[in-house]
């Protein structure tokens, strides 16, 4: 195909009825003697014809001929293409919702790839994004460095209050939710499948899916309860593997929660394959929004937590609403759960 035909400051110049040099200092960031309304103008008509060269600096141009942007960044280790269901949604919401101010997202890069000289290149002084979104839980470290190039940070899925705002889902009202319909389908005895050991979700859905047994009147037993490092498919089958070495003793669950739905259709596959019927010998469900159903993996998941794409939008909203000013306060914002029933829950077999 043949190459885009560039624009040069020659050009804009012509178009624009001044001079060229005019138009160099503008976009070289002089400011000093040239008319405010002329250099806005020049900014915004060379923006809008697409004019970019290495020199130009976005920096210095005026805010209303900035382009309308804002950053996000991955947790480590995850990658553009390992993002997966819930984290592409969030970003289809996020996308969507600045769409419709005229707005687009640009991913910077995760956790793990942006130390310190890359992040003050990416957001030099006076940059032009509107703000960040993270997607996940990043470190503490990675964050206070952050915050030195940009204030106006949104944590989706993950809170750090009093440093940054947030969007989480109600996880202890979804984990709720899951252990109430299991009891009203007559299931007594639980295991959980955990994933993600060092984040703060892990914990959080571990300790809610305790409290919630407590109020059945039930506990969770050692014994059938496993955690691993990562939380993939790969893992619920791991996990699934450990449990079925306890499988000939009288407790065994007749119920399993998992960290999340891609654990639990690695569960199911494994106890499907070792000969069980899901779910009319072993119910299986995951702690948050399940995705639809894969050709691999025939059966939808029951579920339970906040939509992914609501999440991403209620991030676009704080960060468009964010200043970054010092005496702002931080917002850490829940949204509400929902139990999504798929083929893997079902009635206790007696």
């Amino acid at each position: 195909m043949p190459r885009p035909r560039t624009i040069s400051q020659a050009q804009l110049a012509r178009e624009m009825g001044v001079s060229q040099a005019l138009v160099s200092l503008v976009l070289n960031g002089r400011k000093s003697g040239i008319n405010p309304g002329t250099y806005e103008r020049i900014w915004a008509h060379a923006i809008k014809r697409g004019y970019h060269p290495k020199g130009m600096q976005f920096a210095a141009s005026p805010t209303s001929s900035q382009p309308g942007q804002v950053g996000y960044i991955l947790r480590a280790p995850m990658r553009l293409n390992t993002m997966g269901f819930f984290y592409g949604n969030i970003h289809h919401g996020l996308h969507t919702a600045l769409e419709a101010q005229n707005l687009t997202t640009v991913f910077l890069g995760s956790e793990d790839q942006l130390d310190s000289d890359r992040l003050h290149r990416l957001l030099p002084a006076g940059h032009h994004y509107r703000g960040l979104v993270l997607f996940g839980e990043v470190t503490r470290s990675f964050l206070s460095g952050l915050r030195q190039v940009e204030r106006r940070i949104v944590a989706v899925s993950a809170r750090y209050t009093g440093v940054c705002h947030s969007v989480m889902g109600d996880e202890p009202a979804a984990l709720e939710l899951l252990v109430r319909h299991l009891y009203e389908c007559g299931h007594r005895r639980f295991g959980w499948l955990g994933g993600n050991t060092g984040l703060g979700r892990h914990e959080a859905r571990l300790t809610a899916f305790q409290a919630a047994l407590a109020r059945a009147g039930l506990a969770l037993p050692p014994r059938y309860t496993v955690v691993l490092a990562e939380a993939d498919r790969e893992e619920g089958t791991e996990a699934a593997h450990r449990l079925l070495t306890h499988v000939g003793r009288k407790d065994f669950p007749t119920a399993l929660l998992c960290y999340n739905c891609l654990m639990a259709e690695g569960a199911a596959r494994t106890f499907a394959h070792a000969g069980w019927k899901i779910p009319a010998d072993l119910s299986i469900a995951g702690a948050d929004t399940p995705r639809p159903p894969q050709p691999a993996e025939p059966l939808r998941i029951t579920g339970t937590g906040t939509d992914p794409v609501q999440l991403g939008q209620a991030a676009a909203r704080l960060v468009l609403a964010s200043t970054g000013a010092e005496e702002d306060g931080f917002h850490d914002l829940m949204l509400p759960a929902r139990l999504i029933l798929g083929e893997t829950t079902g009635p206790a077999k007696a």
